[in-house]
């Protein structure tokens, strides 16, 4: 659900009457995330994993050592493992991206011959399944590919995953990528490229997923680095929709106005009373008009 936008996801929700909407995650927006505090979506949480699988074994590596990290990758593939290979992200462009896995998948393949395989979304949804079902039979074993493979892939025999310019990602994304292996119940590695210096916000990034692979953990850190969005409008990350609070320092809070905000809206559903119509032009005051609307999209 994570892929979907607020108005997709009220789309979704409005395909019949009084529709129950599930959402799925392995780690929340930051949207999403202040919603379940907010007491706007019921939580569950299956914290466990599948029984039988190994930690995921996460490391750090600048991108001045990609030519070790390509040797290990051969030594991995020589005792009959299977790999991914993600490409950088390119800002707004998915013609660079393609390019950036083209380029990637010709310089592996003149290293590896014809275990390496390619996939990315510009492919025709036949041809995008005739490159993952080769890949989950074994006859590649080594697959570049775009964020295409982010969600919906399962080779329990694929253990290693490298991610090429790690610092362009997101701590949700990196988190759904580096699931992709660790499905099996053989040892999983997963290797974050990056290229030096990094920034701030990449250093909490990657040093998140190098010490956890708690998708909730994560989705916190997540939200204290990208800001929770605006809860009441469309922004799904990014500078607090709040005029004053922040939920750093406020969240105590929430509890007790969750519970007035729940009776108001069993007493007076359509902010029809007085209070319902005052706070109907607080809404409007701080912009918020949209807000019983888009709040029920997740």
């Amino acid at each position: 659900m994570e892929r979907f936008g607020v108005h997709q996801r009220l789309a979704l929700a409005q395909k019949g009457d009084a529709v129950d909407v599930l959402v799925l995650t392995a780690t929340p927006i930051p949207r999403t995330l202040v919603l379940t505090y907010f007491g706007d979506m019921d939580v569950s949480e299956l914290r466990e994993k599948p029984a039988g699988r190994q930690p995921i074994d996460t490391r750090t590596i600048p991108m001045s050592r990609l030519e070790e990290v390509e040797d290990a990758v051969g030594r991995a593939l020589e005792t009959g493992n299977r790999a991914y290979w993600v490409c950088p992200l390119v800002e707004d462009s998915e013609k660079i991206d393609l390019a950036a896995a083209e380029a990637r998948f010709e310089e592996l393949s003149k290293k590896f011959g014809k275990v390496v395989g390619l996939v990315h979304g510009r492919m025709k949804g036949a041809e995008k399944d005739s490159v993952m079902a080769r890949f989950a039979a074994g006859e590649t074993q080594l697959l570049v590919a775009t964020t295409v493979i982010e969600v919906g892939v399962d080779v329990p025999e694929a253990t290693v995953m490298v991610v090429e310019h790690a610092e362009r990602f997101g701590l949700a994304q990196l988190h759904q990528l580096r699931g992709r292996i660790g499905r099996g119940s053989g040892h999983s590695t997963c290797l974050l490229l990056y290229k030096a210096p990094l920034g701030e916000t990449a250093t909490a990034r990657l040093k998140t997923l190098r010490e956890t692979e708690d998708g909730f953990r994560i989705a916190e850190e997540d939200l204290k680095l990208r800001g929770e969005g605006d809860l009441l409008g469309t922004r799904q990350s990014g500078v607090p929709g709040f005029r004053v609070a922040r939920l750093e320092f406020h969240g105590k809070y929430l509890g007790a106005a969750r519970d007035d905000a729940a009776l108001i809206l069993a007493r007076d559903a359509g902010l029809a009373s007085e209070r319902g119509q005052a706070l109907r032009q607080l809404l409007y005051l701080f912009g918020k008009d949209e807000a019983i609307k888009l709040i029920r999209a997740g």
